[in-house]
């Protein structure tokens, strides 16, 4: 299996992202939670970009994946309760 590190444009980062927030939402429809979006997700690890900056995309990738449901459905209550919408 050959392996190409040149890195991924804008465009390839951008799809990335929505596939690992769409795997995420997936798994956690796997628990029950069936109404999870990939977007949901998304906003969910990116909310403590808004103030530090976006890290590097290793971090991103692995924030994503570590997500844990808890930790989501805190950020989702606690928007629910700023009247936060998606």
């Amino acid at each position: 299996m050959e392996y190409d590190d040149s890195p991924l444009s804008d465009e390839d980062w951008v799809a990335t992202i929505e596939y690992l927030c769409k795997s995420k939402a997936d798994e956690f429809k796997l628990f029950g939670y069936d109404y999870v979006t990939g977007g949901e997700v998304w906003h969910c690890v990116s909310e403590k970009y808004a103030k530090t900056g976006e890290p590097a995309r290793h971090q991103v990738v692995n924030d994503i994946l570590s997500l844990k449901v808890t930790r989501f459905m805190n950020f989702i209550t606690l928007s629910a309760y700023k009247g936060t919408h998606f």
